[in-house]
């Protein structure tokens, strides 16, 4: 631990980077992936489950925590991590993806975003100032600036002024950030699917000298081979010494596919939401519970696991838990989850040590290739 932020790169394996963030509340081991906490809970889980699985951050939204329990009474009440009792890093997002999603129950212009609560209907008005306002108020380490994040397929012209007006967003956020030591502030590239835009504003934000650089507006309607090329494009661009953050992403293929082109950081409700539906990703690749070949399947989900979830517990237990709408079916399969996506980097960042990442990846995507159709 350290009493200032710092990004340690350690090695490099072709483009794949071994790192660690230290912080005050703990260090975060790279290539890493957040649990997503959305309103100070990772669905179906207890934190400290979710530690045990490997995380070593999770991360919580501006936007619903802002509405509930509001960020003045998470402030009052000692903070976010004494709220929910992590001691460890916790990254939150600017609220901007949430607020951009509301369409209708929203008003954009330069000042920030007038927008109408989808819990009581409310209005409120977040401002790149208020945004970071408000993350200092839960007492967040990591704080992301506000953004406009444009759904694709979009038109350029539209791409091009949201990448602009988020870039102005970025300094004012700045400034509010100020100096907080031992936290950090990352600005977020924008540019959709268009390659010259994602370079500008990747240029533009390294010129600001932030801690740390994300990569937004993508996993949100693109193919996958879109997404990885805007990466190919754009981390270039990016300065060596900072941390990479791709923002929402995703998959264990996603995942795999950017850290090879130099991605440091990730989060999706993916392994939590999946869980909740009754879908379990595995070494050999996904599971659907809910399929009927699994009700007298006495096998457990990987008996390689260290997770008591993926170990202990048979698939036609799991089949009947969720087939009956049983809470502990997601909250067992949710488990599994974050304990499968925390075991493939733990394997990604044991790899890039080694030197043996492109072996890795083959071998693993080979796995999911094979398929879980072993006879019972």
């Amino acid at each position: 631990m350290t009493e200032k932020f710092q990004f340690t790169l350690k090695k490099t394996d072709a483009g794949a980077r071994l790192g660690e963030v230290s912080m005050p509340r703990g260090t975060i081991r790279t290539p890493a992936f957040m649990p997503v906490g959305t309103v100070g809970t990772v669905k179906a889980m207890y934190l400290d489950q979710v530690r045990d699985t490997g995380a070593d951050i999770i991360l919580g939204n501006t936007y619903h925590l802002m509405l509930r329990p509001t960020a003045e009474r998470v402030a009052r009440l000692g903070g976010l991590h004494k709220l929910i009792r992590w001691e460890h890093p916790i990254l939150t997002d600017s609220g901007g993806f949430q607020v951009m999603s509301l369409s209708g129950l929203r008003k954009l212009d330069e000042q920030g975003v007038t927008f109408k609560s989808h819990v009581d209907g409310s209005l409120h008005h977040m401002s790149p100032e208020r945004s970071i306002e408000i993350q200092g108020l839960l007492d967040s380490d990591i704080q992301m600036q506000l953004d406009e994040c444009v759904a694709l397929p979009a038109e350029p012209r539209e791409i091009e002024r949201a990448m602009e007006l988020s870039l102005r967003w970025a300094e004012r956020c700045k400034v509010a950030f100020g100096n907080q030591p031992g936290k950090a502030m990352f600005g977020i590239v924008q540019g959709g699917d268009v390659p010259a835009l994602r370079i500008r504003s990747a240029a533009a934000l390294t010129n600001l000298d932030l801690k740390g650089y994300a990569v937004g507006g993508l996993a949100v309607g693109e193919p996958q081979d879109v997404m990885l090329k805007m990466l190919e494009e754009t981390l270039p661009v990016l300065p060596t010494e900072k941390p990479r953050y791709l923002m929402g992403v995703g998959t264990p293929d996603d995942i795999l596919k950017s850290v090879a082109r130099g991605i440091d950081m990730f989060d999706c409700v993916m392994p939590t939401r999946s869980g909740r539906h009754g879908l379990a990703f595995t070494r050999r690749g996904k599971v659907n519970i809910r399929n009927a070949r699994h009700a007298e399947d006495m096998r457990p989900l990987d008996e390689q696991s260290n997770c008591p979830a993926s170990r202990d517990y048979s698939r036609a237990y799991l089949h009947h838990l969720v087939r009956a709408n049983e809470a502990l079916g997601g909250m067992l399969l949710s488990w599994h989850n974050l304990a499968y996506y925390q075991e493939l980097m733990q394997g990604i960042r044991k790899a890039i040590s080694e030197g043996h990442f492109a072996n890795f990846m083959a071998e693993t995507m080979e796995e999911w290739a094979r398929g879980d159709l072993d006879p019972v």
